[in-house]
């Protein structure tokens, strides 16, 4: 087991002189030492309530037990509060003008390994099975909002981690777990809660930024699931099934399905398919679940 070092509020940098990363006044002498810039394209934000990197680490659940893969560490106050708990942390950081500050404000915790890149581009699972081997891999992160539904993606598919715990924008927190039949629900809705148990733990007011966003933020949980929660015959199949019914909102889930298997069904034969679910006609794609969908897609298999 990888022992870490006791972090708390505060941090020692390498001439020895105290660094609270979630202080504003210490954070700007930190950026300013190193002539950082603050990207837009990049969402860089860092935080300056050290409640929330405490409360995003308590919410993970991770121990000395735990590998904890991170994204966008940004200048460390996430990194560091993971680093006093988890066994090992893995930061992955796109942004090559912050390696210098993270090799400062990361001096001598040695359970942390800043990888620059994108995580958009590297193989997920690879980096796992190599930096987070024998450890319970968690995912942990503070996310860009520009990559948010990407970078969920990716962690999904990847089917490595035993949760994942990260900072979005509540707007698509809000969305990740919404219910059929609200305003906030989308195929996005149903691809998470296909893969994963979600759930939205706490907001994080634009105050705790800086700089300050225009928008408040939100920390949600996702337990990937073992198994689907619906048999589904045709996963791909499935998720077609899915993005045709939210193509157009206004559209009716038959007309949405005939845009893109009328070619291949008849629209007698999709109405047949969604009657036979149990459905009306007339039904909207918003107002299905999980099972409905798996229904329509298994049966549409066997009429394709």
């Amino acid at each position: 087991m990888l022992k870490s070092p006791s972090i708390g509020r505060r941090l020692f940098n390498r001439k020895g002189n105290s660094m609270n990363l979630c202080d504003i006044g210490d954070i700007k002498s930190l950026l300013g030492r190193h002539g950082f810039r603050f990207s837009k394209s990049m969402g860089q934000n860092f935080l300056i309530a050290d409640w929330v990197p405490k409360e995003i680490v308590a919410a993970s659940d991770c121990d000395q037990e735990c590998g904890v893969l991170e994204i966008g560490p940004g200048i460390g106050s996430l990194t560091a509060q993971l680093a006093g708990h988890a066994g090992r942390v893995v930061a992955v950081e796109l942004d090559h003008t912050l390696l210098p500050i993270l090799d400062e404000t990361m001096a001598g915790t040695h359970n942390v390994e800043i990888v620059q890149g994108d995580i958009l581009k590297l193989d997920i699972s690879e980096l796992v099975n190599e930096k987070l081997g024998g450890l319970r891999p968690l995912a942990c992160a503070n996310l860009p909002y520009n990559i948010t539904t990407p970078a969920l993606s990716a962690l999904l598919d990847a089917k490595r981690f035993e949760s994942i715990t990260v900072m979005i924008q509540r707007e698509v927190a809000q969305r990740i777990c919404a219910a059929p039949g609200t305003e906030e629900y989308g195929a996005f809705s149903v691809f998470c809660q296909y893969h994963a148990k979600c759930s939205l733990l706490f907001d994080v007011p634009a105050q705790c930024f800086f700089p300050m966003p225009k928008v408040t933020s939100a920390v949600v949980q996702m337990v990937p699931r073992q198994t689907p929660p619906e048999e589904v015959e045709d996963g791909a199949l499935f998720f077609q099934v899915v993005r045709a019914s939210f193509a157009q909102r206004r559209k009716t889930l038959l007309n949405g399905l005939l845009s893109v298997f009328g070619s291949r069904c008849s629209r007698d034969a999709l109405r047949q398919i969604i009657e036979s679910c149990g459905l009306p006609g007339d039904v909207r794609g918003e107002r299905l679940g999980i099972p409905e969908f798996a229904a329509i897609s298994n049966k549409l298999k066997n009429e394709l």
